[in-house]
């Protein structure tokens, strides 16, 4: 499992080039699930101009659908989104 998400982190790093994405010793998981985190929270925004976590989610999916990654990956991608989006809209809601 540990090669798919290396291989998505990699991904990953294809659409959003300029992110800066720490991986001192973290699994490759950890390491996108947290960037996909701060992605949806919009944490790298100001928090006057942020945008919801439902805003950020289709904007990341149209992202992902419009890139010139293999299908597998986009699908993967967005599951991975949708698995932070809920996790994130059920802590909110807690």
């Amino acid at each position: 499992m540990s090669v798919v998400f290396n291989d998505l982190l990699i991904s990953y790093r294809q659409i959003w080039k300029n992110r800066m994405l720490a991986n001192n010793d973290v699994s490759p998981e950890q390491v996108l699930k947290e960037a996909i985190k701060r992605e949806l929270q919009d944490a790298n925004s100001h928090p006057r101009v942020r945008k919801s976590i439902e805003v950020k989610y289709y904007l990341a999916t149209k992202r992902i659908t419009e890139s010139d990654l293999s299908n597998d990956d986009k699908v993967r991608l967005i599951h991975l989104h949708i698995e932070m989006a809920a996790q994130l809209m059920k802590d909110r809601n807690l």
